[in-house]
């Protein structure tokens, strides 16, 4: 089984775990995907985090102790979550020195709710990156046009950045435009471009939830025929630009000082669509120097019928160019249609941020008054958080 998975990493496509908990660094689960199913990366979110802390009793120790303490809600889910990151990049350590910093990445997110202030994006950005102290850290920012200068001024720190909900191609090109300004300004400040990492994640499945949903009330043959074709297309396309751009004579300039090109990575993977196949967002996007994050439950679909047929991206632009003009004759807006899920990604992650937020709230009154396990009093808010914030 983990021959396929070694086939799509010969393909040239890190595979990375969306997930991360407690539990599965305890339990050796996420080293085990590591050695056994060619894992060398984790992503997470604030709804990872609110599900993890409220279906535990690894937590209950740590919410004991910052209770006792008195410690602040906010910073009491930066010590959770920074423990379980810091964890985490231990485990991923040997992924990332047999890289040579490539890979073996774990991302955390900055608060969601300063998705469209650059100066506090920057700020936390610089405190998680103390916080966790690990070479083989990713900072979260988000793609909003407050986070772009964010991305810009937090590279330049010499902080390696995962750039996360990415949805269409014109804000794509913004955010290596952001990168490769991030890292010439590194350079101007004496950093070591080698050591800076950077991914950019671009969501793939939410992409044809919209579409198709309004390609149903199109209703027309013509229009349900190209539903589960758009999320496909609009990454192949994001691939092209990702090509142009880092080989151009202005990124060879940072490459010759020791940079690592910004990899996309497809987030978002798993479908959420029962009638498409559970591994279409993995079969339909391979191509060298990407990144492809997957649920674990993506990883064992893969692992025990996906295929690997070689480069699936670059001989489609055409056709991907092609779905883009049909839907567009058949009534779809892309532009409205990225406009509506960058805002309704940033909402998802700031409730489930706020959900996260009020589960520890009363896990920590819980721990205060010595009664009950911890993370039952999150359970109700993690499930909330959970509907709400989606993969990726």
């Amino acid at each position: 089984m983990t021959d396929r998975i070694s086939k799509l990493t010969a393909a040239g496509v890190a595979v990375w775990l969306d997930d991360l908990s407690r539990v599965r660094l305890s339990s050796g689960g996420l080293d085990q995907l590591r050695r056994e199913k060619h894992v060398v990366g984790v992503t997470t979110n604030p709804t990872i985090f609110a599900k993890a802390l409220a279906a535990a009793d690894e937590y209950d120790w740590q919410l004991r102790d910052l209770a006792t303490r008195g410690v602040e809600v906010e910073e009491s889910v930066r010590m959770l979550t920074t423990y379980d990151v810091r964890w985490a990049c231990d485990v991923m350590r040997p992924s990332y020195d047999a890289s040579n910093g490539v890979d073996g990445r774990v991302s955390i997110e900055v608060d969601p709710r300063l998705a469209h202030e650059t100066d506090k994006t920057v700020a936390e950005a610089k405190a998680l990156w103390w916080l966790v102290d690990r070479p083989n850290l990713f900072i979260k920012i988000p793609a909003t046009e407050a986070g772009l200068p964010a991305i810009t001024a937090t590279l330049a720190e010499g902080i390696s950045v995962n750039v996360t909900l990415i949805f269409g191609l014109d804000r794509y090109s913004q955010v290596m435009e952001a990168f490769l300004a991030g890292l010439e300004q590194a350079k101007a400040n004496g950093h070591d471009l080698s050591k800076i990492g950077s991914v950019a994640s671009f969501f793939v499945s939410r992409v044809d939830s919209e579409v198709d949903k309004r390609l149903e009330k199109v209703g027309s043959d013509e229009a349900k025929a190209l539903r589960g074709k758009a999320a496909v297309a609009n990454a192949q396309l994001a691939y092209e630009r990702y090509g142009e751009v880092f080989s151009s004579d202005r990124w060879q300039a940072l490459a010759d000082a020791g940079a690592h090109p910004q990899r996309p990575l497809w987030a978002s993977t798993s479908t959420k669509n029962p009638d498409y196949r559970d591994v279409i967002y993995v079969e339909e996007l391979i191509a060298p120097g990407t990144v492809n994050t997957m649920p674990e439950s993506v990883i064992h679909a893969y692992a025990d019928h996906g295929e690997t047929t070689g480069d699936t991206i670059t001989g489609a632009y055409d056709a991907a160019r092609e779905v883009f003009t049909d839907l567009e004759a058949a009534g779809v807006d892309m532009s409205d249609v990225i406009a509506v899920l960058e805002r309704e990604g940033v909402e998802k992650f700031e409730a489930s941020w706020l959900e996260l937020l009020d589960g520890v709230r009363k896990s920590l009154a819980a721990a205060g008054r010595g009664t009950g396990r911890p993370g039952q009093a999150a359970q109700g808010n993690a499930q909330a958080a959970q509907q709400a914030g989606g993969n990726a």
